[in-house]
């Protein structure tokens, strides 16, 4: 697709409840997610900008006991902030400053009152667009479409979009439910985050958008922070793992009902068609994983007891 691309030859309405759905059913539970307080939200964003998700836990946890409040923050020492901070690695000390500094604004320029948008969030000191749009989505359901690095990635997969920023806005804006940036930008996030990772896990995670993703169809994961194929995707070895995934769910297929669940561009006479198929299943004969019989001229495969 190129800058100007748009969702014309899907079905924009069926992209995003798939998306959503497969969210809801199952997540990483964070507790930042089981909140709208927004003092709660830009704590967590603040403390994630270089710590990992799961060290961010405790320690927005051990934040938030000693100040509960955006008021209890304003009113602390900023040397006792910059000192937790130190004391739990939390990255460049300015942070705290910053966050400190936000929460006075916040008390004493907005009488109390956050802003709502990520135009006026901006006002608040260190925090960006990225941030205040983070704060606006899941504190008051009032964002844009988020476009980080990994949203990017999935975007070029799945869409076959060019690395170009323009693109990736327009089509995140055009994807996302109006009114909805709570649980999309949740969604789309976590799809980057265990799924659509630089090394992707497709079919392990049961990725939502498999059926409509150009690089599950083609086997190519490039993106633009993985600018070389990883060594796994598109191997004989990732789709013997998904032959033997799939035989798993059912007690025999034919190889037409078999090649189109495993390969999305999977054709009976084409490249990656019968012949191919075949190559796969016989490695996987061999090694004492399936078996394959001959019935009336048509293979038939099941894995083996």
């Amino acid at each position: 697709m190129s800058e100007d691309a748009t969702l014309s030859d899907l079905d924009p309405e069926a992209v995003r409840s798939a998306l959503v759905e497969w969210y809801e059913a199952d997540h990483r539970e964070f507790p930042w997610r089981r909140t709208t307080d927004p003092y709660e939200i830009l704590v967590s964003e603040v403390m994630s900008q270089q710590t990992q998700l799961d060290r961010v836990v405790d320690a927005w946890a051990a934040f938030l006991d000693r100040w509960p409040t955006v008021d209890a923050l304003a009113a602390a020492d900023r040397s006792d902030v910059v000192a937790f901070w130190s004391d739990q690695r939390l990255g460049y000390n300015n942070r705290a400053r910053y966050l400190h500094e936000a929460a006075g604004q916040v008390v004493d320029d907005f009488d109390g009152e956050w802003p709502r948008t990520p135009a006026d969030l901006q006002e608040l000191m260190g925090v960006g667009p990225y941030t205040a749009n983070a704060v606006a989505s899941f504190a008051f359901d009032a964002g844009d479409a988020v476009v980080d690095t990994n949203v990017k990635r999935v975007l070029y997969r799945a869409f076959g979009l060019d690395d170009d920023d323009t693109a990736f806005e327009a089509v995140a804006s055009e994807l996302m439910p109006a009114g909805e940036s709570r649980v999309w930008n949740n969604a789309i996030m976590e799809l980057g985050g265990v799924a659509c990772q630089q090394r992707p896990r497709c079919d392990e995670a049961g990725c939502p958008w498999r059926e409509w993703c150009h690089a599950y169809e083609t086997g190519d994961f490039t993106a633009p922070d993985v600018p070389t194929q990883p060594e796994f995707e598109g191997s004989r070895r990732q789709f013997r793992g998904r032959v033997v995934r799939i035989l798993g769910e059912y007690d025999e297929l034919t190889l037409d009902e078999l090649g189109p669940r495993i390969r999305v561009d999977y054709a009976p006479d084409g490249e990656y068609g019968r012949e191919w198929l075949r190559g796969l299943l016989s490695d996987l004969a061999d090694d004492g994983l399936i078996d394959v019989e001959d019935r009336d001229g048509t293979a038939v495969t099941r894995l083996r007891e």
